[in-house]
């Protein structure tokens, strides 16, 4: 998988692209941007939201479970001196819904993709290119 961010006209402001699709990342004007796109702390926590849903969702698809509208919200909070980082997924199912499914499905948002990869290991490679 690739993302790719190209810095606009703006401060901050990157054009970001993941296949064929574009997105728009930025900063807060009381950061120093102009507010143009969601900050990439925002997209993080996007990202663990929609994986979590999705997640559940193809799950409930794969058991025949009709579990209705799902929504999944994720608060974050940056790691601060002494205090680790920080999310909190409040997942909202129907109430017909029954427990065993509701406690199911709660066991399967942990597993999903973007979940599995912030709370393991992580291993980074920089380089630089000269164009």
């Amino acid at each position: 998988m690739k993302a790719t961010a190209r810095r606009r006209d703006g401060k901050l402001e990157h054009d970001l692209e993941m296949r064929q699709h574009r997105l728009k990342s930025d900063e807060p004007r009381d950061q120093g941007g102009g507010d143009t796109g969601p900050n990439p702390q925002e997209l993080m926590a996007a990202s663990l939201a929609s994986c979590s849903a999705i997640t559940m969702e193809m799950y409930a698809e794969r058991k025949g479970w009709d579990i209705g509208d799902v929504v999944v919200e994720v608060d974050y909070e940056p790691a601060q001196r002494g205090s680790p980082t920080r999310f909190e997924l409040v997942v909202k199912l129907p109430k017909e819904l029954p427990e065993d499914q509701r406690e199911r499905l709660m066991t399967i948002v942990n597993k999903c993709p973007v979940h599995r990869t912030l709370e393991g290991e992580v291993m980074f490679e920089e380089r630089v290119e000269l164009t």
